[in-house]
């Protein structure tokens, strides 16, 4: 009886051996064809969905970039209206672009859509085209590499950006990233390469791991437009400013002592810088840089369908996938992980909600003094002050990840730019008593974005419609003259040995 219960046992589990090697020799069969080339991608190609014909996989997956349902404490994917959720930001930018239009970003498939429809890049051709320069073009596209291949770099960077708005049309996609004979990752902005090399560094002895993070560091950095470079005197040309390092002071000093602004405050007249979105440089000091994870493995982890394993390019926020992104490592529950996640957001929004509050009034202050007779040698010290603590305001709060990111170290920053903004108002009220003022500025209602925006003299309706009209007039040209140039474009078909 009981070799027959043994004969049995054994049976059923070299069945089940049997089962399970014919699986995994399925799935490895499945996986070594998986890639079939079917097109030649050339050097050169900015069109997605011509390298989705050779990787599908990845490429149905960055679609999934186009989803803007997923929301979080942070924004998440969805378009927000910044300056319709918090309208001090139209008194913090006022003279600036910011201060007519700030949308949070969407998913990378929007990049060149949402760039077209922003208050910012102005209106139709010979109706104030535009105040930005081509150089705004630069992360939002292949087209870019592309660009700078056939005309050169600083030939890219020069004139308005309405000047290649025909050129650059294919959002944000493999080419960004990707050699197109190896798929190894590879930099396409110089701007990169140019920062390390003034760091003393090669970006070429970068490791693999480090390349799943400098890729996005080509885009999620702090940046400027040098009109001063020598032999490119008046091109706008995009430098990171890391020479100095990467901390907020590193580059506070490098700006300051170039004397460099982005633009002069409207209310204040304060030489202000603006953070564009410093994601790289504050990830760099958290723990999960300081871990050697890399900004691909949380925003981008492998996944695996029908035996094949590849990176998940449905680029997104790991809240919204953290079975993949989050608990790889962590063991806790999602809904624990995400709470951690919000809790540490929070405490930073506090504090750096105080700062805003305490910067809208001393802009206002500032303003007053100069409404008063102030003198430049009287208001010297005092704006330098606003400068640097909104530096420190916008640094934090540009990167939206950066308090996720770096708790510690945006904690630190934003209580630097407390300290900061106090001096500035401790200074403005002396000057006000000076000046004969001995009580509080009166504060403007600015309770909405409509109210701070009519503050500030800015004509919104005006700029609503001339970006009407170049919707209606000049981007259907950009569109029809983008699909003529493409289509001509040579796209060869790989002949397999079954063809030939």
């Amino acid at each position: 009886m009981k070799n027959k219960v043994l004969f049995i046992v054994t049976i059923i589990v070299v069945f089940l051996l049997g089962l399970l090697a014919s699986s995994i020799i399925n799935r490895k069969s499945e996986a070594k064809y998986q890639f079939v080339p079917k097109v030649e991608i050339s050097e050169n190609e900015p069109r997605n969905e011509v390298w989705g014909e050779n990787y599908p996989k990845e490429y149905q997956s960055y679609l999934q970039t186009k989803d803007t349902t997923f929301k979080s404490f942070q924004g998440g994917s969805s378009m927000i209206d910044v300056l319709e959720e918090d309208p001090s930001l139209v008194i913090l930018f006022a003279g600036y672009g910011f201060s007519k239009d700030y949308n949070q970003g969407r998913g990378h498939a929007y990049a060149i859509e949402d760039i077209h429809n922003t208050l910012r890049t102005g209106g139709p051709e010979g109706e104030g085209d535009g105040p930005m320069p081509s150089t705004c073009w630069t992360c939002k596209s292949p087209d870019v590499p592309r660009l700078m291949n056939e005309i050169g770099v600083t030939e890219f960077y020069s004139g308005k950006w309405a000047d290649k708005g025909d050129q650059v049309v294919n959002p944000i996609g493999c080419a960004d990233c990707h050699d197109p004979k190896t798929m190894k990752l590879r930099i396409t902005r110089p701007a990169l390469v140019e920062a390390f090399d003034a760091m003393g560094k090669d970006i070429n002895d970068a490791t693999h791991n480090e390349m799943r993070s400098l890729v996005c560091a080509q885009c999620h950095v702090e940046y400027y437009f040098n009109k001063e470079l020598p032999g490119k005197e008046g091109v706008p040309y995009l430098v990171l400013p890391w020479e100095e390092g990467m901390t907020v002071e590193d580059m506070e000093r490098y700006y300051d002592n170039i004397e460099f602004s982005d633009w002069t405050h409207q209310l204040s007249k304060a030489p202000m810088l603006k953070a564009q979105h410093p994601g790289y440089e504050t990830f760099q000091s958290g723990v999960h840089a300081d871990r050697g994870v890399s900004c691909a493995d949380c925003h981008m982890p492998y996944k695996s369908e029908g035996g094949q394993k590849f990176t998940d390019h449905h680029i997104q926020s790991p809240l919204n996938n953290t079975s993949n992104a989050c608990q790889v490592c962590h063991r806790e529950e999602s809904q624990k992980l995400i709470a951690n996640v919000y809790e540490r957001q929070e405490k930073a929004s506090e504090n750096r909600l105080k700062l805003e509050d305490l910067l809208v009034r001393a802009h206002l202050e500032a303003k007053k003094c100069w409404d008063l007779g102030a003198t430049e040698e009287q208001m010297k010290d005092i704006l330098t002050d606003i400068r640097h603590a909104q530096w420190r305001w916008d640094f934090s709060a540009a990167a939206h990840g950066a308090s996720f990111h770096a708790p510690v170290e945006i904690a630190r920053v934003i209580g630097g730019g407390l300290v900061k903004a106090q001096d500035a108002r401790l200074k403005l009220s002396r000057l006000l008593a000076d000046l004969g003022h001995n009580k509080p500025i009166e504060m403007p209602d600015i309770n909405t974005k409509e109210k701070a925006q009519k503050y500030i003299g800015l004509d919104i309706e005006k700029l609503e419609a001339e970006k009407e009209r170049f919707k209606e007039n000049l981007l259907p040209k950009w569109m029809e003259r983008a699909e003529e140039r493409e289509a001509k474009m040579d796209t060869k078909k790989v002949v397999t040995s079954s063809e030939e």
